[in-house]
C-alpha cells in the first residue's frame, strides 16, 4: 500500500507501508538512533524500532551504500558486538533533511487529524440534538 505526502518544497514522498523497500521514516528512525547510540547492534535496533532483524540488516546496508552510515569494527571479535555504525558528513546532513521531512509528513497527520475529530465531534453534537 502506497501513500503520497506533498511537503512545503514541492516535493512529493512516497511512503511504502510494507514491503522490502526501505522507507523515508526508516531511514529517519535508523539514523537518528545511531546517531545516539553508535554501538547498538542490529538487535537493539530491531526491537526500539518495531522491525525485523533482516529488516534492519537491509536498510544498514542501503544506508551505508548511500555513503551515510560507516561500519567501524572495534574488537576484533568473531561476534557482531565489536561493532558500530558511524554517521558520515553526508549522514549528518541526511538525517537533518530526513527529520525536517519527517516533522513536515506529521504535522499533516495532525492537522488531517485535527479536521477528522472535528468532523467525529459535529456528528456526536448533532446526532444528540436529534
Amino acid at each position: 500500500m502506497f501513500t503520497f505526502y506533498m511537503l512545503s518544497n514541492g516535493c512529493c514522498v512516497q511512503w511504502m507501508n510494507s514491503g522490502r523497500q526501505m522507507t523515508i521514516e526508516a531511514q529517519y528512525k535508523i539514523l537518528k538512533h545511531l546517531d545516539q547510540n553508535p554501538a547498538a547492534s542490529q538487535r537493539d535496533l530491531a526491537k526500539e524500532l518495531g522491525v525485523s532483524l533482516g529488516k534492519v540488516n537491509y536498510c544498514l546496508k542501503a544506508l551505508a551504500d548511500k555513503g551515510w552510515l560507516k561500519l567501524g569494527n572495534f574488537k576484533r571479535s568473531k561476534q557482531k558486538l565489536g561493532y558500530a555504525y558511524l554517521l558520515t558528513p553526508k549522514g549528518a546532513s541526511a538525517k537533518l533533511e530526513l527529520t525536517a521531512d519527517f516533522l513536515e509528513r506529521k504535522q499533516l497527520e495532525f492537522e488531517n487529524l485535527k479536521r477528522e475529530i472535528s468532523e467525529l465531534e459535529q456528528e456526536v453534537y448533532v446526532a444528540g440534538q436529534e
